[in-house]
């Protein structure tokens, strides 16, 4: 991707389902002056989304998909990236898996960030696995996004000790802790 010119940052959309502590940082990493990204879009699948909270607070524009029909969804959420010159998604707790087609069109990059050491553990209940398996590493993948599920390049991991003492729940928490920390610092590294 090109390098960041002067100061403009890259417009960015960050794509949520859920309680959106990925998007919190992110919105408070774009603000940092020297940020190569600012968000200004927040994109969820569902209007029970926590995550879109932090957009209202932002006063960063937000919008709510249904996805009952994919490819409809799809060609609305393309529509609207353009109108908006979106050229970066950040796919923080999006609960949908894109299409090829979308992924083609959007045009841009498309980065995610997955609660596991890939390629172990792609999908979903990463950590019920992680426990269940007694791994003794767990972690964070922020990757590039592909049309196959959790398999696209990888920019960074971040791997942490599973403790005799975790369950799943103790585990998320710890895995969050370094998403927070290496999402930014992946997006540093694919601009730089």
């Amino acid at each position: 991707m090109e390098k960041l010119i002067g100061l403009k940052k890259i417009k960015t959309a960050v794509f949520i389902s859920g309680t959106g502590s990925n998007l919190k940082n992110l919105i408070k990493f774009a603000k940092i002056k020297k940020t190569p990204i600012s968000i200004n879009l927040v994109i969820s699948n569902t209007h029970k989304a926590k995550g879109l909270k932090y957009a209202d607070q932002s006063n960063i524009k937000k919008k709510i998909f249904n996805f009952h029909n994919i490819s409809n969804a799809e060609k609305k959420i393309l529509t609207l990236l353009k109108k908006e010159k979106i050229k970066f998604i950040c796919l923080a707790g999006f609960m949908k898996i894109l299409s090829s087609n979308f992924i083609k069109k959007f045009g841009g990059k498309i980065i995610n960030i997955h609660p596991s050491l890939l390629p172990k553990y792609k999908g979903l209940n990463t950590h019920i696995r992680a426990i269940a398996n007694k791994d003794k590493f767990a972690g964070c993948t922020i990757h590039y996004v592909t049309a196959k599920l959790d398999s696209g390049k990888i920019i960074i991991q971040k791997k942490i000790t599973v403790a005799a003492k975790d369950n799943p729940t103790s585990l998320a928490k710890k895995v969050l802790k370094q998403e927070h920390k290496f999402y930014p610092a992946a997006i540093i590294k694919i601009f730089n």
